[in-house]
């Protein structure tokens, strides 16, 4: 089979139009490679077989694994992409190169889908797997212990079971975007291709296709914020907001489960409070990312005042005297330093301010061009100085204010409400969990769905906590929200929360199970929901009658079937 360009040089483009037109057609030929086996194509070229498997909670792996693909279809390979779920470690040695790709959550937990692969890797039933070629992406947050826990665990397993690691395990921070370019271009490059395609990654994607204006992480909307409103009533010891914003003329669209990446700016007090530690006056000019700005802009804009980078650390002479269970915020390393650095060595060290990612609360058909979070305000201390949630309190305290809000939309299609609109949903989120609920009980009523619809919702106090109240007792009233059951953990002597009320309604809950019921959790992952997957095994054992493994088998099957989603963190 001949290996020559797609498009020759004869044809009448540019060099940069005819290399983005073979690039291009090497990832249709990519596509196709499966349903053309055993008919060949004349002059297509010989492409090296590449499997790329994710592991994802919230989306981010799952777009991550499909952009390694679109580029490995440009090197001359013919790339599979799968979801973790879809693989058994039985069927790996069938697999010859393979690019995996996971997230971490929780207390170094895997994905919910990439549990069962994890499992068999590492508990001595797996084959061997001398035959493959793979390296691993992993991506995490250094602010949790267990950093990138799950794709650290993935690489050691494949190491003992024979496969051969063709080029080291990249650690992604949560500003991942470049670590993961230079991994899956030294990867590529290591795997090597059949059909000789070998462009590096700054070149390969270099082309002519023309630029299209689109908001992302790396271009958000400037959101005018229409709303902030305090979900709680007086003497709650909480504090949530309903924050609405405007997306008219943005191009935006989202879908019920989605979540909106907020791009926040720093508290100016915090911000007054570092310039003054470091003895300056704020007008320095300082280098960002968007080009040379005055020390206080680039605080306020482009830099992380949270937990010190090890590069601070050392840049302070504070690293051993400085821990982050003790003093884990820039302003606490800056001030247990001896010699304060130049304010430009200073920003150098410090990390670029991350967007947050919240569930979106409304769905677009309820709310045409708008888009809606539930986002509680993040307050405590510390060392003796006041702390702040950063986006959760620029949400509560400055948006409205300033107007407008950095946002972009980031699409989790694991998350979504059933595709049979008949089919039952089963809701469990307590506190600020409510939020992608109440766009999907939106999305119920816009639509008209005629499936059965049960909310499990906790907080504190009824009276002070009970957040939607006047929206979901009207959604009661209509018949959309089929059955509410409350839990006020402190409204009683014995602490009462959404996995009690569960196994009070065992029977009904596994009888709706049985009758096809879609189960979703969403809010904390290492507690609440860990105590509701608990509690789920424990309703399918009572009501089901069923042995633990067989509770565990079936609660499986529900994962793999889609019908058990968690929107955790």
């Amino acid at each position: 089979m001949s290996t020559v360009p797609l498009i020759p040089e004869t044809a009448p483009f540019t060099a940069e139009q005819r290399a983005w037109l073979n690039g291009f057609l090497a990832g249709i030929f990519s596509r196709s490679a499966a349903s053309n086996v055993g008919r060949p194509l004349a002059d297509a070229p010989v492409l090296a077989p590449l499997t790329i498997l994710y592991g994802t909670q919230t989306g981010t792996a799952e777009s991550l694994a499909k952009q390694a693909a679109k580029e490995a279809g440009k090197r001359g390979f013919a790339a599979t992409v799968l979801d973790m779920a879809e693989v058994s470690a039985d069927q790996l040695p069938n697999h010859a190169n393979l690019l995996l790709i996971t997230s971490t959550y929780g207390e170094g937990e895997p994905p919910d889908a990439a549990k069962p692969l994890h499992s068999a890797l590492s508990n001595g039933s797996a084959p061997s797997l001398s035959s493959l070629r793979y390296s691993v992406c992993a991506l995490g947050d250094t602010n949790y212990t267990l950093f990138c826990q799950a794709g650290k665990d993935f690489d050691a397993h494949l190491e003992k079971l024979g496969a051969t690691r063709i080029t080291p395990r990249t650690d992604c921070d949560v500003d991942y975007e470049e670590p993961f370019t230079v991994w899956l271009d030294t990867a590529l490059s290591a795997l090597g291709s059949a059909s000789g395609a070998g462009a590096s990654l700054a070149t390969s994607t270099t082309s002519a296709e023309p630029a299209v204006e689109s908001y992302s992480k790396k271009n958000p909307y400037s959101a005018p914020v229409l709303t902030v409103r305090n979900l709680n009533a007086p003497g709650s010891a909480k504090e949530v907001n309903h924050v609405e914003f405007d997306l008219t003329g943005s191009g935006l669209v989202y879908e019920a489960g989605d979540a909106l990446g907020v791009i926040p700016q720093n508290c100016a007090d915090l911000v007054s409070a570092v310039i003054q530690a470091l003895g300056c006056d704020g007008e320095e000019a300082v280098p960002t990312p968007v080009g040379e700005l005055p020390l206080r802009t680039a605080l306020t804009q482009h830099y992380d005042l949270g937990k010190p980078a090890p590069a601070l650390l050392e840049l302070l002479n504070v690293a051993g005297s400085v821990s982050a269970p003790t003093t884990p915020h820039v302003l606490d390393a800056l001030l247990a330093a001896a010699t304060k650095p130049a304010p430009g060595a200073f920003v150098g060290a410090l990390k670029k301010i991350q967007p947050r990612l919240y569930s979106i609360s409304s769905s677009p058909k309820a709310h045409p061009d708008q888009v809606h979070l539930t986002v509680g305000a993040v307050r405590y201390e510390l060392n003796g100085l006041p702390r702040k949630g950063v986006c959760s309190t620029f949400l509560a305290e400055r948006a409205l204010a300033h107007g407008t809000a950095a946002v972009y939309v980031h699409s989790n299609k694991a998350f979504r409400p059933p595709a049979d609109p008949t089919a039952p949903m089963i809701m469990v989120g307590p506190g600020t969990g409510i939020a992608p609920f109440r766009a999907f009980l939106e999305e119920r009523a816009a639509t008209a769905a005629p499936g059965k619809n049960w909310l499990f919702f906790g907080d504190q106090r009824a009276s002070t906590d009970f957040l939607y109240r006047d929206e979901l007792t009207a959604l009661q009233a209509s018949g959309v929200l089929t059955r509410l059951d409350l839990a006020f953990s402190r409204d009683q002597k014995e602490k009462i929360y959404v996995q009690n009320r569960m196994l009070e309604n065992a029977a009904e809950l596994y009888a709706w199970l049985e009758a096809g019921a879609c189960f979703y959790v969403c809010g904390d992952a290492s507690r609440m929901a860990k105590d509701v997957d608990v509690a789920l095994h424990q309703v399918v054992e009572l009501a089901g009658k069923k042995s633990p493994e067989e509770a565990a088998a079936y609660i499986q099957s529900l994962k793999t079937t889609k019908r058990y989603q968690r929107d955790v963190y």
